[in-house]
């Protein structure tokens, strides 16, 4: 009977907890000439069974709607890997974004998100923000826009006792999309989120997105995943950092109005 080296359980658990650290919006905005309901979905599964019968499971969905100047988006996911009768690993997001478009190089963005993560010791995570989103290039083939946000953060830390932070962070990135034809799109996008009054304590995550179209509706899609956090929540790792592959399936309306 074949055992799973203890490695493979550290990657799986890694790879799902920077899942649910900081969302790469950018990534999660379907590129669309109409106006209208868009949205897309993705699964995956793995079981298998040794000493212990070990699943994982990860859950996500998106949705967005889209007028000539608003842009409205929900974004959820959900992860666990389960071994034997314990939870190894599960963490969750759901977010909400709306972007205005002001004019044809500036949006104003704001944005609220609720999340958990186990393997980083985060119990529970709540953010507000607001701030400008600027298109510094709008080429058919390649786009490049920067951000300056600010966010409130609450953060509950999963640990005994409980500790809990109230801070004011930025939130800002830089984020550039390659689209060489109709079938490939790559998407990279670095955040850097410092404390306001205490530029020491800092997140740094970078996220490059490889899609690949099969068909109109479902795409083959590959991610490279880094955060670096000085100041993690109790004793959780400063460095993360995976690679995966996945599929999505996605719909959206058909009624066309230019782009926006």
């Amino acid at each position: 009977m074949r055992i799973i080296p203890p490695f493979i359980l550290i990657y799986l658990c890694v790879s799902l907890s920077t899942q649910a650290q900081i969302v790469n919006i950018e990534s999660s905005r379907i590129q669309t000439d109409t106006v209208g309901w868009a949205g897309s979905a993705g699964s995956n599964l793995s079981i298998e069974k040794n000493t212990r019968k070990i699943i994982t499971i990860g859950l996500e969905a998106h949705l967005q709607y889209k007028t000539e100047k608003d842009l409205w988006l929900f974004l959820g996911d959900h992860n666990f890997l389960k071994r034997g009768n314990e939870k190894f690993v599960s963490n969750s997001f759901l977010h909400f974004r709306y972007n205005r478009k002001l004019n044809k190089w500036l949006r104003w963005e704001a944005f609220t998100q609720i999340q958990n993560n186990s393997i980083t010791q985060i119990k529970s995570r709540f953010l507000v923000g607001t701030g400008p989103r600027v298109k510094l290039l709008g080429y058919e083939k390649f786009r490049m826009y920067v951000a300056s946000l600010i966010m409130y953060e609450h953060e509950v830390e999963q640990t005994t006792p409980s500790v809990i932070h109230n801070d004011v962070r930025s939130s800002s990135y830089v984020s550039f999309t390659v689209v060489p034809n109709e079938n490939f799109e790559l998407v990279s996008t670095t955040f850097y989120q410092p404390l306001l009054n205490n530029f020491s304590d800092a997140r740094i995550y970078n996220q490059m997105v490889l899609t690949y179209k099969t068909s109109e509706h479902f795409a083959i899609n590959m991610r490279w995943n880094y955060l670096y956090d000085s100041r993690p929540a109790g004793v959780a790792p400063k460095t993360n950092y995976h690679f995966l592959s996945g599929f999505t399936y996605s719909a959206g309306s058909k009624k066309r109005k230019g782009r926006k």
